[in-house]
């Protein structure tokens, strides 16, 4: 996006009767949303939707449950259809972190084999990799990729680190830490020439990328609908393309395990599934009041206006270049901001501090760390205006200034609590 494209804020989107957008979301409006990323956010209807989906099946269990695996697969063509696979490729999954653990749990055993990941990695789906590894007698390693890389260098990077004893790949295709991109049409087609199996980390993927599966087949492929794509939580989707996938099961086992795949992920007990039944209430609503490329478009209009605002309060307060960052391969409505220095220098640390803005300063932001180095993560979605953008510059800059300052104060005293960290205590 060029910079005369954000000097301005857009509009913001209204409901089909003139109401803001955000009316048709439960969000608390006395803190202001700026991390639709994280864990998403249910537009009411789809809501509603659930809510007597759960009622039915409250009220007659017994029929509920042995009815559950034909609803589910006619969801799992919808939802297929929304994100350009087939059906029979999609299995349905609580969340990516999950799908992550069937492709673990389901790859045979490869003594001595190693795993690629990225330092760009979702640490979950690493610390997996990482156990996957010990129990192959392997090891995992990492490829270093620049924030600011372009496609060339990133590939470069992880194509490095494969080797004859490579068992797996294992990168992002939008890293959640860095807000970017990662070339993994390219990796795929490396790893492809060389027989190793690539699993695709697109958790953020679905509805911020209108076809994130397009390209070079990726052998797995998992992805969450209750981030962009506003589906109730508990929504995901695993695809899986080719002969591996015929070793993947669910994690519970159940009747349905003699199921090809991926219907036997349609039965696994008394789980609720009514959020994958509901997410197509979610998907439709937003495709429907202002069309996919739409929002898209707003967002990330939205998030480079955001971009903007933010990155030069944080630069006036500093007095440096700090602010927008480039990360190389960034995606649509998310951007990084640098923080000052002191605040979010770790996973940790930027966990604090999340909480604490939350708690004191009324904002649901996201503050990630890369390098030991702290950022603003910004994701915008159709409920969130300009508004809420020039109020966290004008009331929260300031105040994470002085958390700033406070931090690196407490770092050059030894003893003093660092103020964006918990207090350590002598409780178990």
């Amino acid at each position: 996006m060029s910079e005369s494209e954000v000097i301005t804020a857009p509009r913001p989107l209204l409901l089909a009767d003139g109401r803001p957008a955000a009316d048709a979301w439960s969000l608390d409006p006395a803190l202001r949303h700026l991390n639709h990323g994280s864990f998403g956010a249910v537009p009411l209807v789809a809501q509603e939707r659930q809510q007597r989906l759960r009622d039915r099946m409250e009220s007659a269990p017994v029929v509920w449950f042995p009815a559950l695996p034909q609803r589910l697969a006619a969801a799992r063509t919808g939802l297929a259809a929304f994100l350009g696979a087939d059906p029979d490729d999609l299995a349905l999954v609580p969340n990516a972190s999950a799908g992550v653990s069937v492709v673990y749990a389901g790859l045979e055993h490869r003594p001595g084999g190693e795993i690629v990941v990225t330092d760009h990695g979702y640490g979950a789906v690493t610390m997996g990799a990482e156990r996957l590894a010990r129990r192959w007698g392997g090891r995992v390693r990492r490829a270093r990729v620049p924030l600011g890389a372009d496609a060339d260098l990133a590939f470069e990077a992880v194509a490095a680190e494969l080797s004859d004893a490579t068992a797996l790949v294992v990168v992002d295709q939008i890293t959640s830490a860095t807000a970017r991109r990662l070339p993994v049409e390219r990796i795929a087609a490396e790893t492809r020439r060389r027989g190793v199996p690539l699993l695709v980390d697109g958790a953020h993927a679905p509805g911020l990328i209108a076809a994130p599966l397009d390209g070079e087949p990726y052998d797995f492929w998992v992805g969450n609908l209750h981030k962009w794509g506003c589906a109730p939580r508990g929504t995901a989707a695993l695809v899986a393309r080719g002969p591996l996938r015929d070793g993947l099961y669910p994690l519970i086992d159940s009747w349905g395990a003699d199921e090809p795949y991926p219907a036997r992920f349609d039965q696994q007990g008394t789980l609720d599934a009514t959020g994958c039944l509901a997410a197509a209430t979610a998907l439709d609503f937003i495709g429907g009041t202002w069309g996919w490329p739409a929002a898209r478009r707003y967002m990330d209009d939205l998030a480079g206006y955001a971009e903007r605002v933010i990155g030069t309060a944080f630069a006036e307060l500093t007095g440096t270049d700090d602010g927008p960052v480039d990360v190389g391969m960034p995606v649509p409505g998310m951007r990084l901001v640098r923080l000052p220095d002191g605040l979010a220098d770790s996973r940790i640390a930027a966990d604090a501090l999340r909480d604490r803005a939350a708690r004191e300063l009324g904002v649901e932001a996201a503050f990630t760390s890369f390098g030991r180095l702290g950022y603003l993560r910004l994701s915008a979605h159709v409920y969130n205006t300009a508004e809420d953008y020039e109020y966290f510059a004008e009331r929260c800059v300031p105040v994470l200034g002085d958390w700033a300052r406070e931090a690196r104060a407490a770092a050059a005293a030894p003893g003093m609590p660092h103020p964006a960290r918990p207090a350590r205590t002598d409780a178990p």
